[in-house]
């Protein structure tokens, strides 16, 4: 891949993650360090600084074989063809092998079910991951069989096409029926397992929200994300003192309604298919433990 800086003075790393499909910050980093980047054909170092004009070119390494242990396990696939598919993750599934994790995530499943029919871009550990959700939060995940695939879904994400909305029930009431939070999400400055809005050093974040219905003390609402940043609808609905049902890393400390855990579903999913375009539009219906929420509140 080649690209032009277009920016005087963004640091490289910075550079790359903006605008190369499906890269972190990290992402490049690494590739810097391995000598996987190039600056006007010469090495450059990660936080060098670009000038207008600077021809960056990256090559992507191969992906070096895995060695996750493929499991068995239920998935509900709804929606598959040559290029992708589409799993409605149950909560409590955490996506890929992690500390604590190694052999009981989707990606094992996967790794079960379609062999190497996963495609390899994003990282031994995540093969066909093209976007993640949390452990407790359910509902839909978009998985690539091929690197053309992954990479034209990556660039969807990048651009923010394609559309993902999701179900919550959160704390309190709204005034309105409808908002925007635009409020840039970083890493907590002392808790580095959480997010936060971070002015300074944040990435910009916006989510969409609509009132699906009242209830006493409590709201059913639909979020649509217009970027995908880790934790991004549980730290903007805190933010405007409306968190998560459930949530007690960013909202109430206590179990309510028996959720000890964000009830938030991903509940539609729609993007371009990555080899002809068209449109594709997949649903997964509220689970049963966000139903039972439900009908706790309307006894209420």
């Amino acid at each position: 891949m080649i690209f032009t800086a277009e920016e005087q003075g963004e640091r490289l790393d910075a550079f790359l993650a903006r605008v190369a499909p499906d890269m972190s910050r990290s992402g490049a980093q690494r590739l810097i360090e391995q000598g996987n980047v190039l600056r006007n054909g010469k090495k450059p170092k990660k936080n060098d600084r670009l000038e207008v004009g600077d021809e960056i070119s990256v090559t992507i390494p191969e992906p070096v074989p895995t060695d996750i242990i493929p499991r068995e396990m239920p998935l509900e696939i709804v929606y598959e063809d040559d290029d992708v598919l589409v799993i409605n993750k149950p909560k409590g599934l955490v996506v890929h092998p992690a500390a604590g994790h190694l052999d009981d995530t989707l990606v094992n499943g996967l790794m079960y079910a379609m062999g190497d029919n996963l495609s390899g871009i994003n990282g031994e550990l995540r093969p066909g991951i093209v976007h993640r959700i949390d452990k407790d939060t359910s509902g839909l995940l978009a998985v690539a069989k091929n690197d053309y695939a992954h990479t034209m879904l990556a660039s969807q994400l990048k651009d923010h096409s394609m559309a993902r909305t999701y179900e919550a029930i959160v704390c309190g009431s709204f005034r309105e029926d409808s908002g925007t939070v635009d409020a840039p999400i970083g890493r907590h400055p002392t808790d580095r397992k959480k997010m936060c809005i971070n002015e300074r050093s944040g990435r910009r974040a916006v989510t969409h929200w609509e009132v699906v219905k009242r209830y006493p003390g409590y709201t059913h609402v639909r979020c649509k994300l217009e970027t995908g940043r880790t934790h991004q609808i549980r730290v903007h609905m805190a933010s405007i003192g409306h968190p998560i049902l459930g949530d007690t890393v960013y909202g109430h400390k206590k179990k309510e309604l028996g959720q000890d855990s964000q009830c938030l579903h991903a509940g539609a999913l729609c993007f371009r298919h990555p080899r002809d375009g068209r449109p594709v539009m997949v649903y997964a219906p509220l689970p049963d433990y966000f139903r039972e929420v439900i009908e706790k509140l309307e006894k209420r």
